[in-house]
């Protein structure tokens, strides 16, 4: 397990390994909290972009970890998913087939495989996140699809999103790319 240095502030469930429920509806922020989860979402940004400049064949996905971990340590934030309800690393590696949340390892990437890096970290009180998939050297046709198409159907449901406006259109926005081809 990789350490955090003392002065850096931890989500309260490093603290006393509780997981707080979710509370029944989205609470309402007021403008410092949101000014404070965009900062957040900044940092958290730095954070997958040293990770995905890493990225090459050959290394582990526990060296990016490393990678991700030491950029969190670095920036003075916490990496929210080390010891969250006792995962082990500092972000998640999803290599290929793998959906989400795969945890960093042994497991060396290799030319033609993608692979998603999913960044959370805390700070001032609140968790930034965010995720990319890319290629890992030359991908094959159908990976290169995939990789594309999700990338357009996460913008056609960033997009749809409206204050008052169905959740339905985010679904919809996001069926018209997945039919195509």
């Amino acid at each position: 397990m990789r350490t955090v240095p003392d002065h850096i502030a931890r989500p309260q469930y490093v603290i006393d390994g509780e997981v707080a429920p979710a509370p029944p509806r989205a609470p309402r922020h007021d403008a410092e909290t949101i000014e404070r989860m965009r900062k957040a979402g900044r940092l958290a940004r730095q954070v997958l972009d040293a990770a995905l400049g890493a990225v090459k064949p050959g290394l582990s996905t526990d060296e990016l970890d490393a990678i991700g971990h030491a950029k969190c340590i670095e920036l003075g934030v916490y990496p929210s998913p080390l010891q969250y309800m006792g995962f082990p690393r500092s972000i998640c590696t999803s290599v290929n087939e793998v959906i989400c949340h795969g945890i960093p390892g042994r497991r060396m990437i290799m030319d033609g495989d993608i692979i998603n890096i999913d960044v959370t970290i805390f700070v001032d009180g609140v968790h930034g996140d965010c995720s990319e998939t890319v290629y890992v050297g030359t991908p094959d046709a159908e990976s290169k699809r995939l990789v594309e198409a999700t990338f357009e159907a996460m913008w056609a449901g960033i997009e749809s999103v409206r204050p008052g406006r169905p959740i339905n259109v985010i679904g919809r926005a996001i069926s018209k790319i997945a039919k195509r081809e």
